[in-house]
């Protein structure tokens, strides 16, 4: 009889987690056990749909005349993504980033806050931490160089929350890289055949 080998303890449910965005330049945070400072903002409470992250790749694949299979593959695209949908949508930062908007245009004057959405939207990339808790399990992100691509509509009514709902797309910083982990993890026992 195969012993199938299983470990509870490396299997991850995403059960509670955050968001937050610097400016372009933050270091970051470098743990998901240590709280983020400023200028790392706060996004806010997230919907219970989490944080989705997302690979988009797409490939050639290289068959010589003759064969049915490709002898050889390569990556065309490799894309990176991180959706999320922001309830506190009355948080300057997240009215911040929904609206690319700088925090400082949204202080209010005598209890109002006014701005306009232009029709031509300038580029907002900006740092991006996410952090993914399961116990022991607890898993970091840091884009550098993340800006939201797409927005869903929003919904105004009584029997549903509000939401921005976003797509952040992670773009290579000066090192070529997208996404930096940094993840505490129960380590994975040594294989005994069993």
């Amino acid at each position: 009889m195969v012993n199938i080998t299983r470990a509870a303890d490396l299997m991850e449910v995403g059960a509670n987690g955050g968001a937050w965005t610097a400016p372009l330049g933050t270091a970051s945070p470098g743990d998901p056990q240590i709280q983020p400072l400023a200028p790392w903002l706060p996004i806010g409470a997230i919907s219970d749909d989490g944080l989705v992250q997302g690979f988009d790749e797409d490939s050639q694949e290289y068959t010589p005349w003759g064969y049915t299979s490709p002898i050889r593959t390569t990556i065309t695209k490799s894309l990176r993504t991180f959706k999320i949908t922001a309830w506190e949508t009355t948080r300057v930062t997240a009215r911040s980033l929904h609206y690319r908007i700088p925090e400082s245009a949204l202080t209010p004057t005598a209890g109002l806050t006014s701005f306009a959405e232009t029709a031509s939207p300038v580029p907002d990339r900006r740092a991006f931490w996410f952090i993914v808790l399961d116990g022991a399990t607890q898993l970091g992100f840091y884009v550098p160089e993340g800006e939201i691509t797409e927005r869903s509509d929003v919904t105004h009514k009584q029997d549903e929350m509000a939401g921005f709902e976003w797509t952040i797309t992670a773009y290579p910083d000066v090192s070529g890289n997208t996404v930096y982990h940094a993840d505490r993890v129960p380590p994975t026992p040594a294989y005994t055949g069993s």
